[in-house]
Parts: C-alpha cells; sequence; structure tokens
C-alpha cells in the first residue's frame, strides 16, 4: 500500500537546508536557548530517550531555527527512526476530514471552515472561516508541507483589514482583523465574492481582539516553518503588523500594561466575566508582541515601533509575573492581605478583598504548581484557571521556566479537574446559580461544565501538548491524546463535550469541528516530531527574567 496516497499528504523531504532568520531579540545576545528536559517525579525514560532525539535534531536552538515541515508520523525516515508503533488509525480519518473542509477563493484553497456538520439544520456561521480556528489547521498544512494554504490565508485576511469597518454609525480602528470571513460562489457568473465579519454580526457586537494577535503569531509560524523570509518582508505584511500594533500600544488613560477589553472578544465569545484584563488577550498581546519583534524591519517606521514593543515587554512582563501569578505560597500571602492601604508603600495595591477570594480556591490549590488566574484590576480578581492563557504563557515564556513547570505541576496534581476524560476545560471551575444568572445574564448556552463555563475543547490539545514538549513532559501530552483518540473519532470530532469530567458530547456541540480535527494532528505531529514546537514556541529572554520570591514549588 502506498502510505503517502492512503493518508493525503505529500512527500516532502523531512530534512532541508536553509538560512535561517535569526529572531530579533530585545538583548539581540540571547543565550542558545535549550528545551528544559531535567527529570521530573514522572518523567519516564521514554520521554527523554524520544526527546533526546529532537535535541540531536537541532531541538536546542528553537529561536534560530528552521522548523521544517516535513510529513511527520508517517514513512519519513525521522519518524521511522523514532517511533516503532504504526499510525493511530485515526490520523488518516482525520486528514480526510480536514482536507473536506477546505474553502477556496478563485481555485485556490484560503482556509478552512468552522465545521462540516452535515446533520446539523442551523448552520448558522460554522461555514465561515474563521481567524482563530484556522491557527491549528494552519499549523497541520504547515507540519505536513503545505504552506501555500496558510500564505493565501495570511495574505486574504490582510486583504480584509484594509476594508472600512462600521458597526452602525462608529468606524473600527484600521488595524483591526475580521474574526471571519466567507466566500460566496456564484455558479451562473462564475465569480467569487468574500464577506468578512469584523463584529458586527457576531454575538454581542464585539470586536475579536485576539484575531489581529494570531494573525501575527501565523505568520511567524509561516517563517519558521518554511524558511522563508520574503512574505514578513513584504511592505503590506510590514503595515499589516503596525497596524494591529498601533491599535494595541496607543496611549490612554491606562495605568497597567495590559489591553482593557470587552466581554467575549476572543475564543469565549459571549458573556463569561472576563472584560477587563483577561489572562487569554495577555498571553496572546505579549506572544504577538514578541513575534512581531523578530519580523519587523528597522527602517524609519518599523524602528519607532520596535522601541514601543520592548518597553511595553518589560512593563508587561513584570506585571503578569508579578500580579496575576498565584500559587499557594502566594494565595496565603493574599488570604492575609490588609486593605485600605494608601501610598507606595501598599501591599495589597489593588485593594483585593480577602474575603472575596472563592472557597473552592483554597482546596484546588496544590502545595506544588501555580497559574496565572484569569483577570486583575481594582479590587478584583478572578482566581478561575483558563486553558489558553496559561498554555499560550508557557509557549510564549511569559511564564518563566520556574512558572512553567509550576502550571505543569497543577496539570498533574489536578488532572481530574482539567482534564478528567477528555481533555482540556476551557476554564475551571464553572460559574453556576445566582453567580451564572448574574455574570452570564442567564445564558442557555454557557450553562455549568458546558461550552465556555467549564465545557471541555479538544483543540486545546494541541496547546497542551505544545507545552509539555516545551516543558520535558511529553507524558503528560501523551496521556491528554490517548484519552482524545478514545472518542473523538467515535464521536465525530465534536466541537466540545460537557459535564465535570468531559463526558458528554455538548448538548449544541457541531459535528466535525474542523478545529478539534486539526487540534488533534497538530498534536500528534508535535509529539512524533518535536522540532515542529519551533514554529510556536519562543523561548525566554534573559533581560525580562525579574526578581521575584515565590512559592517552593518554583525551585523544586
Amino acid at each position: 500500500m502506498d502510505v503517502t496516497r492512503e493518508f493525503g499528504l505529500r512527500n516532502v523531504s523531512s530534512h532541508c537546508s536553509i538560512s535561517e532568520m535569526d529572531d530579533y531579540d530585545l538583548t539581540k545576545l540571547l543565550d542558545k536557548p535549550r528545551l528544559n528536559i531535567k527529570r521530573e517525579k514522572s518523567f519516564d525514560e521514554r520521554s527523554l530517550s524520544e526527546l533526546s532525539i529532537g535535541l540531536a535534531r537541532g531541538l536546542d536552538n528553537f529561536e534560530s531555527s528552521y522548523s521544517p515541515g516535513g510529513r511527520s508520523g508517517l514513512d519519513t525516515p525521522a519518524s521511522s527512526a523514532r517511533n516503532s508503533f504504526e499510525p493511530h488509525p485515526m490520523v488518516a480519518e482525520a486528514w480526510e476530514s480536514l482536507r473536506r473542509s477546505l474553502v477556496h477563493f478563485r481555485g485556490q484553497p484560503v482556509g478552512t471552515i468552522a465545521a462540516y456538520d452535515h446533520a446539523s439544520e442551523e448552520v448558522l456561521n460554522y461555514d465561515q472561516v474563521f481567524v482563530r480556528d484556522f491557527v491549528p489547521s494552519a499549523l497541520a498544512f504547515l507540519m505536513n508541507g503545505e504552506p501555500d494554504i496558510v500564505k493565501n490565508f495570511l495574505l486574504k485576511t490582510l486583504q480584509l483589514q484594509g476594508w472600512e469597518k462600521r458597526i452602525d454609525r462608529f468606524k473600527l480602528g484600521e488595524g483591526a482583523m475580521p474574526a471571519s470571513f466567507k466566500v460566496l460562489h456564484n455558479s451562473d457568473r462564475k465569480t467569487d465574492t468574500v464577506v468578512a465579519d469584523f463584529g458586527e454580526s457576531a454575538i454581542g457586537r464585539v470586536a475579536p481582539v485576539d484575531s489581529g494577535f494570531w494573525w501575527i503569531i501565523l505568520l511567524r509560524a509561516y517563517t519558521k516553518s518554511t524558511g522563508d523570509l520574503t512574505l514578513a518582508e513584504t511592505p503590506e505584511c510590514q503595515k499589516g503588523m503596525r497596524l494591529i500594533l498601533s491599535l494595541c500600544l496607543s496611549e490612554g488613560f491606562d495605568t497597567f500594561p495590559t489591553l482593557l477589553c470587552a466581554d467575549g472578544c476572543s475564543m469565549i465569545d459571549r458573556r463569561m466575566g472576563i472584560y477587563g484584563y483577561p489572562i487569554e488577550i495577555q498571553a496572546l498581546f505579549f506572544m504577538a508582541l514578541r513575534c512581531s519583534l523578530a519580523m519587523l524591519k528597522h527602517d524609519a517606521e518599523g524602528k519607532e515601533f520596535v522601541e514601543r514593543i520592548v518597553k511595553r515587554l518589560h512593563a508587561l512582563s513584570y506585571h503578569m509575573r508579578s500580579y496575576f501569578w498565584i500559587d499557594f505560597q502566594q494565595l496565603n500571602d493574599i488570604y492575609r492581605y490588609k486593605t485600605e492601604e494608601y501610598s507606595h508603600t501598599a501591599v495589597n495595591k489593588f485593594n483585593v478583598i480577602p474575603d472575596s477570594i472563592p472557597d473552592w480556591v483554597f482546596d484546588f490549590m496544590p502545595m506544588r504548581g501555580g497559574y496565572f488566574i484569569g483577570n486583575v484590576s481594582p479590587a478584583r480578581m478572578d482566581f478561575r484557571w483558563f486553558a489558553l492563557g496559561n498554555c499560550i504563557a508557557i509557549l510564549s515564556s511569559l511564564a518563566t521556566p520556574e512558572q512553567s513547570a509550576a502550571i505543569m505541576d497543577l496539570f498533574e496534581a489536578r488532572w481530574e479537574e482539567l482534564v478528567g476524560e477528555m481533555p482540556l476545560k476551557i476554564c475551571y471551575p464553572a460559574i453556576e446559580s445566582h453567580e451564572w444568572r448574574i455574570v452570564t445574564g442567564c445564558d442557555p448556552k454557557n450553562t455549568r461544565w458546558s461550552y465556555h463555563n467549564g465545557g471541555s475543547w479538544p483543540v486545546l490539545l494541541w496547546m497542551l501538548t505544545a507545552a509539555c514538549i516545551k516543558t520535558g513532559r511529553p507524558q503528560i501530552a501523551r496521556k491528554a491524546i490517548e484519552l482524545a483518540e478514545s472518542r473523538l473519532l467515535k464521536d465525530s470530532w465534536p466541537e466540545y463535550y460537557d459535564g465535570k469530567l468531559g463526558r458528554y458530547v455538548g448538548k449544541q456541540a457541531r459535528k466535525y469541528q474542523t478545529w478539534s480535527i486539526a487540534g488533534y494532528l497538530v498534536a500528534k505531529m508535535m509529539l512524533e516530531d518535536p522540532s515542529h514546537l519551533g514554529m510556536i514556541s519562543l523561548e525566554e529572554d534573559r533581560q525580562m527574567k525579574p526578581v521575584l520570591k515565590r512559592s517552593s514549588s518554583w525551585t523544586c
């Protein structure tokens, strides 16, 4: 049997030689980043041997290395030498389903639709190409040596960025990226037309803050995977990055370096109490700034932005690591806070009332482990755990190596709560009863342990896997992938799962959800060929490392 034909993949060499881009860095002289493969309490011998092979292929220098886009997990020399097992039968099914979701514009693939669910009576907007949804699809195609669709997507969304954007009589910022777009085919006239949504059709009419960040992150992933510097260096892409950054770096009344956001501006696109300074947006903001720093030209226009980015990164990293981070010791300190403090000597700088700490967090917090909490603003700390924000914090190195290790310790200590029977909880815990009525406005879709309110989302598997590889804990990713493989195909690739353990297919979950499919493929390919991590991971900048003293879980 021709394995390549059977799996529908291109015959691309796993080994390439190309002149690589040295990512610009705050210091320009970063030490060579190294993958931390320090033995952890549950680090098995198989994990160590796999990562040792990965290191031999160049994993000790992510930021200056070219991440090859060869086929992963099939019959490539690298994968066959590393793995003695056959590809999981789900892989072929996943690729077939992913290719079925492709959207074409004038004969060229430009993205993938959100879901390919024939059984659903209401299409709603699931037949559109969403910027955030396409990211795992893009990574899958890049890892499989098919970069053209990613390039087409980046250029098409860049073109849409230039459109005039109005909601009622208000004009959005020039740099805003669309939440999604749809290609309309006119078979009679043989024409294709693109219709974009910048939030004017979204629930709650909220513009997507994360779309621009994901676009920048994906542009860097494309550059790292292909070694092609020309796309990022085009005047159009340079301008696109500057326009996005202009929206984020503008000066106003803010006293914090974090971004002030409305509810529903990200993956959690409904009212869920994340207004203010949500961890997901701050982590993506941080990563997009660092990616931009690597790609912006140092010409007259770019140099100004580089200087502003450097200043913002220093302030943002200090703020997030100081005030959003929580572990056992920090929780105990907050519990003992005094209130109504005034002057620069205040310890309780946000005047958080200790009685507002929810009861659940005292039982949830292990002695060893920690995480970035959901939100911090005056007199308010949202102690909920959010998966995307914490995983991106690891990948972007917003989290220090010690914090990254503590987040993984938390995964191991609270596996039932955060993973359960289907990876991965979008947030923990769910809000319910009176709090649910107040926070969500009685949203029937976000009931407890469902959808964005504690639901389990398979797409998050790729972020968890990437975080596990970066922190030297591949055994955690392997266990999560095995859980997903026991259900996903049988359940027709649902959008999300419900229940405290993620046991039930979501009550309104679409089947054949594209990013559930792509997230699984990316997780599998990264675990089998860890060098792919280079396209979505950034190593720590030594100049942003804060002098902080936290619990012993950081240094164990």
